[in-house]
């Protein structure tokens, strides 16, 4: 009985032992995928070079997917890796790699006008920042916060499922509200990206489709050994 009390001892010790290897395990997984999200997120306002920012908030983003994959939030995971990283880190790529940031750079700080953007810009961070202070530090001023969400958690039903629930059936008014705000700031962003600029050059589709060959084409004698003036 000794011996087979020891036997029976230990084959219910083993399944203890590897969720608790399992668990040293995932621990050390999500420290490290903490720390090069963290990493990433400085680098991408440290380093100088625009296109390695993105690269870097590339990488951020699929370290903070696959932290939301290891807490159970697989949806989130999945939602981060398809959105932020396969549609916006893309196009910030694209955007950047396109246009002359490091010019444009210089000239928004050397130029008298740019004085006049750091009044608003530090406006911003300090509301940022005292929302950040407000919705990190509310349990502190209110303890009661946390109890009076009157959000049910039912472990039968998946974390997709939840989030449906949550969104579309008790929260659809903001849902939708917020919904209205981004189609405002997309109208916003297109109607600043066509305002007239003075030194910008635009393409235009109408004419270069409706241009004729005497529109584009110039025949002209010249003379032997002489060169020619063109206008541009």
């Amino acid at each position: 009985m000794e011996i087979d009390g020891k036997v029976f001892w230990r084959q219910t010790l083993m399944p203890t032992v590897l969720i608790d290897n399992y668990m040293i395990v995932h621990t050390i997984i999500f420290y490290i995928f903490s720390f090069i999200a963290i990493f990433s997120a400085i680098m991408v306002v440290a380093s100088k070079n625009t296109v390695h920012s993105v690269f870097f908030l590339i990488l951020d983003f699929i370290s903070i997917s696959c932290l939301f994959i290891m807490i159970g939030a697989e949806f989130l995971g999945m939602i981060m890796l398809i959105v932020y990283v396969g549609a916006v880190a893309i196009l910030f790529l694209f955007v950047v790699m396109m246009l002359n940031v490091a010019q444009q750079k210089n000239e928004w700080f050397t130029s008298r006008d740019s004085s006049a953007h750091i009044p608003i810009g530090l406006l911003v961070s300090l509301i940022i920042f005292f929302e950040l202070i407000i919705v990190i530090g509310g349990w502190k001023y209110k303890p009661d916060l946390v109890d009076s969400i009157s959000i049910e958690i039912n472990s039968t039903i998946t974390n997709t499922q939840s989030l449906g629930n949550v969104i579309y059936t008790d929260y659809i008014h903001l849902f939708q509200l917020s919904g209205m705000i981004l189609l405002v700031a997309m109208i916003g962003a297109i109607v600043l990206t066509f305002r007239e600029r003075s030194g910008v050059r635009r393409q235009s589709y109408f004419k270069q489709i409706s241009r004729e060959k005497k529109d584009g084409v110039e025949l002209v004698e010249v003379e032997s050994n002489k060169g020619i003036k063109i206008d541009v």
